[in-house]
């Protein structure tokens, strides 16, 4: 039994998963470039600034 798909569903399909792949891979490079903030610098941007709104923001959690 033989599956037969046309060429611009193949082509879509492809498409969309080297995307999918490659914005992960993006994320994952992202994140090792962040630099670290240790807790004491942490706590010093909080205070100079308030806390970050957490309303728009997405996050990611994936292990690097």
């Amino acid at each position: 039994m033989t599956t037969s798909v046309s060429e611009k569903k193949l082509r879509n399909l492809i498409r969309e998963s080297v995307k999918e792949a490659l914005g992960t891979e993006l994320a994952k490079l992202r994140a090792l470039a962040l630099p670290e903030v240790s807790a004491k610098e942490q706590r010093d941007i909080e205070r100079r600034y308030g806390r970050p709104s957490r309303k728009r923001g997405r996050s990611y959690a994936m292990e690097v």
